[in-house]
């Protein structure tokens, strides 16, 4: 566990950066600071490390006060992730990976050979290995930067907006990745991002700051669409929390209806589309029992019938949910 006690960081020139924050970040999660720019975020996070020294205020890994232990060992047990992955230039990816290892006391082939096993659990092939960064992908290098933060297996993990420099659809590409090693892995993470969505989607919890290094409120992803603490939360929440709520109930309660006389089936009684006169219109997808309201709503919102198909673990359709029956539905959920 992560510990801020108090923690106040005043530049010289009376700016704070940090006004006495106490915080716990749990151990096995991946607690997320998301905040306006200049809020506090970054330099909370670089406190963790010593890369930054609290004015006043302490912060603790395990119960233990950083501020007694050497800085170079402390950092070379916390896995670090930047922006741009931040790596060494005239390295080739495999010994990028290796470095820290080798610091620790492993031999140069124990690192490399572990690093091609951290190369393949991020999805880089063995082909990558030999690669320098500037012959690599924006998503590629950030891939290479979380391997790298992994070598050592750190207990602790901070991550300074590493995937904000990457287009949208490489971000959903890390993001997804990322999830996946973590439910693997289950590091103490702590992330700095300014990017809400990117916060929810990741986060086990959210940290909320506002100007001034103020803490605004602390919670999980699906408290802080529910209830947010206050006017600055709800604004920078966003105005749709109620829609992006829906992302953390499953469709398993959701009362469906019969398959009906316009959707035709191939064969094996799976959904090709719905028909239309002599026309056949795509059904923009599909869901299951356990995929979240919120897709459910989306199918039935962009469908040319406003109906979402439900399927089987064998894609065969075995029933439907009508727009207006999913609003009842969701009205009801909210009235109870």
């Amino acid at each position: 566990m992560i510990t801020f006690d108090d923690v106040v960081k005043v530049y010289p020139g009376g700016g704070t950066a940090v006004d006495h924050v106490s915080l716990e970040l749990p151990t096995g999660k991946l607690t997320v600071l998301v905040g306006p720019s200049g809020c506090g975020k970054t330099t909370s996070l670089r406190m963790i490390n010593r890369m930054i020294s609290p004015t006043s205020g302490r912060v603790l890994i395990d119960g233990k006060d950083i501020a007694g232990q050497d800085e170079a060992l402390l950092r070379r047990g916390i896995g670090y992730v930047i922006q741009n992955a931040g790596l060494f230039p005239h390295r080739t990816v495999l010994d990028n990976v290796a470095t820290v290892p080798v610091l620790l006391g492993k031999t140069r082939r124990e690192a490399r050979t572990a690093a091609l096993g951290l190369l393949e659990r991020v999805g880089l092939s063995e082909e990558f290995a030999k690669r320098y960064p500037a012959q690599l992908s924006g998503g590629q290098q950030q891939r290479v930067g979380v391997a790298r933060a992994l070598a050592a297996d750190p207990p602790v993990m901070l991550m300074d907006e590493p995937f904000s420099a990457v287009d949208p659809v490489v971000r959903e590409q890390l993001h997804r990745e990322f999830l996946r090693l973590q439910q693997d892995l289950g590091k103490t993470i702590a992330m700095v991002t300014h990017d809400i969505d990117e916060a929810i989607k990741l986060g086990d919890v959210v940290a909320i700051f506002r100007q001034g290094g103020v803490l605004a409120q602390v919670a999980t992803p699906q408290e802080l669409l529910v209830a947010p603490a206050d006017d600055f939360v709800a604004e920078f929440v966003g105005r749709d929390r109620g829609i992006r709520s829906l992302s953390f109930d499953t469709a398993a309660e959701l009362p469906v209806a019969a398959l009906p006389d316009d959707l035709v089936l191939d064969e094996a009684g799976r959904p090709s589309g719905w028909r239309s006169g002599s026309q056949v219109l795509p059904t923009g997808g599909t869901f299951t029992s356990s995929d979240s309201l919120r897709l459910v709503t989306d199918l039935a919102i962009t469908s040319p019938v406003g109906t979402a198909v439900r399927v089987n673990g064998d894609g065969k359709a075995d029933g439907v949910v009508r727009h207006h029956d999913l609003a009842d539905y969701l009205a009801a959920r909210r009235a109870s």
